[in-house]
């Protein structure tokens, strides 16, 4: 009975070794595809804002005081809303796209939101893009971590975040025909709040997520679910940090 309760012991021991180096390697996984995404979205908003592309997205107006600053073209505009066009391929083609389509997709996507977030990142100086950049990691480091270790269920946070995202997103839009200080401060506060805890909860979704499909999903599916789960975690890592350049950006005047 003893040789028997110890086999079983050291079987078990062995399976849960296997799923553990399972687990990390795809987790490890997810957070290559976001850094490559992240990489690719730096290159391509650093083109437009450094060299010759700049005057495809941008060009000069004078200011109703006389001074000049710079306006998208009618190009500019058009790439503000691409990204969302990937993001909708990728959602509706969930169950359709192969994996290598989902991974190129995706590639195509965090380029098209470096050109988006150009504009964004005219509005600032070079020095305080970077220091945001640097806050954001680390604070989205610490939340994906603690995701990642917690016992803790986060899953109860799961509907609350979702209506605080579906509140922000009305809040954005009215804020746009109807422009207010205050208003734009207090959604950029939530938008942090709603994004630090979305990075925990990912990351434990991500978590129960691959203990439910690690043994039932075949290479091809688990590669493309990794995708999507590094889309996941890529927006929540842009959206943190649009949220937070709110904060600690400097305004520049967007002509050096």
């Amino acid at each position: 009975m003893a040789f028997h309760s110890d086999f079983r012991t050291t079987q078990n021991s062995a399976a849960s070794a296997a799923y553990d180096a399972g687990l990390r390697a795809y987790m490890l996984r997810v957070y290559n595809w976001m850094a490559l995404a992240l990489l690719f979205t730096a290159g391509s908003a650093y083109a437009v804002l450094h060299t010759s592309l700049r005057s495809v997205f941008f060009h000069i107006v004078q200011r109703g005081d006389g001074a000049f600053a710079l306006a998208p073209t009618f190009l500019g505009t058009i790439a503000v809303f691409v990204p969302l066009a990937f993001v909708l391929v990728l959602s509706f083609g969930v169950n359709r796209l192969s994996r290598s389509t989902a991974q190129t997709l995706f590639v195509l996507y965090s380029v098209a939101m470096g050109v988006s977030l150009s504009s964004l990142l005219l509005a600032y100086t070079g020095a305080s893009v970077v220091r945001t950049f640097f806050i954001t990691a680390s604070l989205y480091g610490a939340m994906s971590l603690w995701g990642y270790v917690t016992k803790r269920s986060l899953a109860s946070f799961g509907s609350f975040l979702g209506m605080g995202l579906i509140g922000l997103m009305i809040a954005s839009l009215v804020n746009i025909f109807i422009p207010s200080h205050g208003m734009t401060v207090m959604i950029s506060f939530i938008g942090v709040l709603l994004f630090t805890g979305l990075t925990a909860y990912d990351t434990q979704r991500i978590k129960l997520s691959y203990q439910q499909y690690a043994y039932s999903f075949s290479g091809e599916e688990i590669g493309k679910l990794s995708v999507y789960d590094a889309l996941s975690m890529y927006l929540n890592f842009v959206n943190l940090f649009q949220f937070l350049l709110q904060f600690t950006g400097v305004r520049s005047d967007g002509r050096d």
